[in-house]
């Protein structure tokens, strides 16, 4: 996908604050820090739409960014961070629960594991919880770069393993530095959000016998 334009839209704290045009919907989860900002920014060839935090925890919103006029980014509130009460983790999560599964356009999660370290228990809570509740969820390791390319099969083993994802699956190789598993990871999401394909609008002007 060319990105032509792209742009904040809201912080939103509940489902009245979501938006009403339908357009498809891509959430992104994962440990406060794993690379989400930078993960969008790497994908949309900006540096600073999406801003990265020096505080862990700081995003206690669903941050929506809409991409052209196909689709959005939704970064999720980051999850496991220790200096965050335990009221407002319960309050975080229920938060983010009702979206994943009442949201009807989400069209798939990305989880965002860090590539230099086994996924930790949230990790492994998040993605258990996903697949239980069918959820369609792509695991993308970041921050590759900061290992060498000679470890990044043992290391993705690990995140799989630990991960107990099924066999044939495998977690996508990324890196906002370098750009590792762009264009592959935006094959994914174009497949997801069925881009390039007729509307049912335009299928029926297709059908339209001429006079």
């Amino acid at each position: 996908m060319k990105v032509n334009q792209a742009e904040f839209i809201i912080s939103a704290v509940g489902p009245s604050q979501y938006p009403e045009d339908a357009l498809p919907e891509i959430a992104l989860a994962g440990r406060s820090n794993v690379g989400k900002s930078s993960l969008i920014n790497r994908l949309i060839s900006r540096k600073n739409l999406a801003r990265t935090s020096s505080q862990p925890g700081k995003t206690q919103t669903l941050n929506y960014y809409k991409i052209n006029q196909d689709l959005y980014f939704v970064d999720l509130p980051g999850y496991g961070y220790a200096k965050v009460s335990k009221t407002e983790r319960e309050r975080w999560g229920k938060f983010i629960e009702n979206y994943l599964l009442n949201r009807e356009p989400l069209k798939l999660v990305m989880q965002l594991i860090d590539l230099r370290h086994p996924p930790s228990k949230d990790d492994q809570a998040m993605y258990q919880w996903l697949r239980h509740n069918d959820l369609p969820v792509l695991v993308v390791a970041t921050k590759a770069d900061k290992i060498p390319k000679s470890q990044w099969q043992k290391h993705a083993k690990i995140v799989r393993e630990t991960l107990g994802m099924d066999q044939g699956y495998h977690p996508l190789l990324f890196s906002s530095e370098i750009g590792l598993g762009k264009d592959e990871l935006w094959a994914i999401l174009e497949e997801a959000i069925d881009y390039g394909k007729p509307t049912s609008e335009e299928e029926n002007r297709e059908e339209e016998p001429s006079s």
